[in-house]
């Protein structure tokens, strides 16, 4: 087998065949294959696309390139969830106790952020003494006693996605449905969940910025997870303004445990229990979606859920005093106030700004070496669909900084007014399963 059979096969149009698939993946995973000719494959595939049997031929061969993670040992099924990522989304942290609070095991790897905001694992560490690095050992006991660990990705977890995504980066092949998809299931079905929910945003704080492309997206990931021999369900939801009021990585733990304590923030509440919901039906504890999500939503008002994370955070070493006492959590120097300069209704909120003006601050990561400050981030006070005044507060910016003009700017420029309300946005688009 020839690699230049394979360029010219994709090249004209044809289906490749799983071995063809498979000899390019190993053959690029060990530096057989030059980046040249993998390159040349992958503007193919970004103009010809993949088939469903073709997509879920590079995902099996992208999972089987490197190390898979045996969760056999964890009693129950196992249901994992993911985001397509977003600003101000801090849902792991109450989707996991709530899961756990009806005994479904929630066993989850998480990554670092690089970009807007910090990811799971940076916003954790704001709570003192918290680990996110444990053995195999200690993280199939927590899971086992707690139903619920979070943990930083371990072993070499499809090593071809890696170098592939290294590559798609700089030859303009990101943007391709069948690469995108296999690149986020390859490390979900490496990760050895049961069962899988993954939350696709779309909108302008979204990698998918429309709902055609987000769609085409969620049903290419549920038929890949399904193809493989794993129960998939796609939630479509909304990312054209931040989820919830903060944005950053101390509050934003803060606002999760303020959900998980009973607080009423409306769509930050409602996809997680829309998320939980899908993972508990699918771990079979709950026949029907609405069974679910009324036991879960018991579950937030009784304090079960709270709990659950109470217990989580105090097993990882956490100091559970900062979660008892939220105003012991990181907080920033400073607190300035970003005012309105018209009358109207907040009509659009240009999310991915907002994650911008967070990161100037210090809350995300520009590079991969940088720092991240998790007292700052930013409060909003107006969202979608709320009346605003001339001089009236938009936004708090938590900083250690005195000058925010970076910030400020992008703030103002992120928020639309208008003199016409034209209502809330919808949150939940679309599921698929």
């Amino acid at each position: 087998m020839r690699m230049v059979d394979i360029i010219i096969n994709k090249r004209n149009g044809k289906e490749l065949t799983e071995e063809e698939i498979q000899f390019f993946i190993e053959g690029y995973t060990n530096e057989t294959i030059p980046d040249y000719q993998a390159s040349s494959l992958l503007m193919a595939i970004y103009f010809k696309g993949m088939s469903e049997q073709e997509t879920a031929a590079l995902t099996k061969a992208m999972v089987e390139s490197g190390d898979t993670i045996d969760l056999s040992p964890i009693k129950g099924h196992k249901v994992d969830k993911h985001s397509t990522g977003g600003v101000g989304d801090k849902t792991t942290f109450i989707v996991g106790p709530l899961v756990a609070s009806v005994g479904v095991p929630v066993a989850k790897m998480s990554g670092r952020g690089l970009g807007h905001t910090g990811g799971t694992l940076d916003k954790l560490e704001s709570i003192e003494g918290f680990k996110i690095e444990m053995t195999k050992e200690q993280f199939i006991k927590n899971v086992n006693e707690n139903k619920l660990a979070v943990a930083g990705q371990t072993g070499n977890l499809a090593p071809a996605d890696k170098k592939l995504y290294s590559l798609r980066d700089v030859t303009g092949t990101v943007d391709s449905i069948p690469l995108i998809a296999g690149s986020i299931m390859s490390k979900k079905l490496a990760s050895g969940a049961d069962s899988i929910v993954l939350d696709v945003k779309t909108g302008t704080g979204a990698f998918m910025k429309t709902l055609s492309e987000s769609e085409a997206l969620a049903k290419a990931m549920v038929t890949i997870g399904n193809n493989l021999g794993r129960n998939t369900v796609a939630v479509i939801s909304d990312m054209n303004q931040p989820l919830g009021y903060e944005v950053g990585n101390a509050n934003e733990v803060k606002e999760a445990v303020e959900v998980l304590q009973g607080k009423k923030v409306n769509d930050l509440r409602s996809l997680s229990l829309e998320l939980a919901s899908h993972m508990t039906v699918l771990a079979e504890v709950f026949e029907t979606y609405e069974q679910a999500y009324h036991t879960l939503e018991e579950n937030l008002e009784n304090g079960k859920a709270f709990e659950a994370f109470r217990r989580f955070v105090q097993a990882q070493g956490g100091n559970i005093n900062m979660i008892d006492d939220l105003f012991m959590l990181p907080s920033s120097k400073y607190h300035l106030e970003v005012k309105a300069e018209q009358d109207g209704y907040v009509t659009g909120i240009d999310a991915e700004s907002i994650g911008v003006a967070a990161m100037y601050l210090g809350a995300g990561r520009s590079t991969k070496d940088d720092q991240i400050n998790h007292g700052v981030g930013i409060t909003l006070k107006k969202k979608i669909g709320d009346q605003v005044k001339n001089g009236e507060t938009l936004v708090i910016l938590h900083s250690d900084q005195e000058s925010t003009s970076d910030s400020t700017q992008k703030v103002l420029d992120a928020y639309k007014i208008e003199s016409t309300n034209k209502g809330e946005n919808k949150l939940i688009y679309k599921v698929i399963k």
